[in-house]
């Protein structure tokens, strides 16, 4: 019985051993995921991926919007002249660009349109992704994934929008009838 009772601890203990290298594999999958886009919330987080660069998302009053792989929106900066990035120094510390250290294309998830994906150089060093040739960024007054604090502000020089899957800057919230509408004062929007 001895015998019997040995190999079946030793059955045991290799299932133990064969589940815990399964469960180390999913974990170091999933690190490997979010390592790859940093710090979100961070003043001056530098924000890299290097599988999808983006996605999409419905925020309510906008409609779809860009996000990137943690969900937080993407900004497009009216200075940057839908051609290059002019958001550095302090304005990328609150607007920190979308990077990309790949030397493959960016690829796209959910509505967003892999052929709109490009990169810029970024003045500052290294490549900025691009959606119909705009470079995109994050903003830090987003503290979750979902919110769009940034959109219509005139900040850092110039005023920032989402932008949808389509690559249309959306520069009005949408009334609750479906069409867009303009609000005048508070929060940036006009």
């Amino acid at each position: 019985m001895r015998i019997l009772r040995g190999n079946s601890n030793r059955y045991q203990l290799r299932l133990v051993a064969v589940a815990l290298f399964a469960l180390l594999g999913l974990v170091a999958a999933g690190c490997g995921g979010s390592s790859a886009t940093s710090q979100d919330g961070v003043a001056g987080a530098s924000h890299s991926t290097s599988s999808v660069a983006v996605t999409t998302r419905t925020i309510k009053g906008l409609g779809a919007v860009l996000v990137n792989p943690a969900g937080h929106t993407l900004y497009v900066f009216m200075k940057d002249q839908h051609s290059r990035v002019t958001c550095t120094g302090s304005c990328a510390s609150f607007w920190p660009p979308l990077k990309w250290k790949s030397a493959s294309k960016p690829t796209a998830g959910g509505t967003a349109k892999s052929s709109l994906l490009g990169t810029d150089k970024n003045p500052s060093g290294g490549r900025v992704v691009t959606y119909a040739k705009w470079p995109l960024y994050t903003y830090v007054g987003d503290k979750s994934a979902g919110q769009a604090t940034g959109e219509g502000l005139n900040l850092s020089g110039g005023k920032w929008y989402v932008i949808s899957p389509k690559g249309t800057v959306i520069k009005h919230k949408q009334s609750s009838g479906g069409g867009t509408t303009t609000s005048g004062g508070g929060g940036g929007w006009g």
